[in-house]
């Protein structure tokens, strides 16, 4: 039996903002760094496919990750309103996602 799960999501870069995306990135908060591994994230991945802006989003997490409690913490809300500008987010700030179905995996 697994004690990880994979999932995978679609979000939404807006149009000429890729380098900044990147470096926003690259000066990833230790706090939210810190938060992301206490709610269980093993690996998270962020593709961009540059023509549509569409960011392809990886993650491995214990099966008995807190994910969901992400949202509530502070440092979860303000990196959304810090990212909101260069993103299509909902009302929250929170960024669009969209999940993605598992259709292929080798070795399977």
């Amino acid at each position: 039996m697994h004690n990880t799960e994979e999932i995978a999501f679609v979000m939404y870069l807006k149009p000429g903002n890729e380098a900044e995306y990147q470096r926003r990135h690259d000066e990833i908060w230790p706090a939210l760094s810190a938060a992301l591994i206490e709610a269980g994230i093993l690996d998270y991945q962020i593709f961009l496919e540059p023509r549509s802006g569409h960011l392809f989003a990886y993650q491995k997490r214990h099966n008995d990750h807190r994910v969901d409690l992400l949202p509530g913490l502070p440092i979860m809300r303000e990196w959304w309103d810090y990212m909101a500008d260069i993103m299509e987010v909902n009302p929250d700030h929170s960024p669009v996602v969209r999940p993605l179905d598992r259709v292929f995996r080798f070795p399977g």
